[in-house]
């Protein structure tokens, strides 16, 4: 049994984009705390995910310059959502980790979302809900090629 492709690979692409890129405009703007910017909370949840890191190791995570990133770390420490500690290994470099106020920050964000998102597949069909469920790891594997 042979599937049939209705579109070529660059149609696809093209169709597949601008659905992906609304879909998460939209959930990022199901936000908590607005005083932190998205930016903000994109390294805040890196830190979360991944634990404590150095600032340069955060930077090239996010695919931002190390000045970027330090400014980025200065208003989340002025706020004590992160906290520097001494690296372990070079005395020079500092390690960064989320408070637990950033921790329950990220947290919070990411409930809001996930209740967003929750509230508009429920306005799905079970069959479309499932047929989402198999595209998951499809979407997970075109991330990390």
């Amino acid at each position: 049994m042979s599937a049939t492709v209705r579109a070529t690979t660059p149609e696809l692409a093209a169709e597949l984009r601008p659905a992906l890129l609304r879909l998460t405009r939209l959930i990022r703007i199901q936000r908590v705390d607005v005083s932190v910017t998205l930016t903000q909370l994109s390294a805040m949840s890196i830190l979360d995910s991944r634990g404590p890191m150095s600032a340069g190791e955060l930077a090239a995570y996010e695919r931002v310059q190390p000045p970027s990133m330090t400014k980025v770390l200065a208003n989340l420490e002025e706020r004590r959502l992160v906290e520097r500690s001494v690296h372990p290994n070079d005395k020079r470099q500092a390690i960064i980790a989320l408070t637990g106020a950033g921790r329950e920050l990220v947290a919070s964000e990411r409930r809001s979302r996930d209740a967003w998102l929750a509230r508009q597949l429920s306005e799905l069909s079970l069959e479309d809900r499932m047929l989402l469920e198999k595209v998951i790891p499809l979407l997970n594997r075109l991330a990390e090629i």
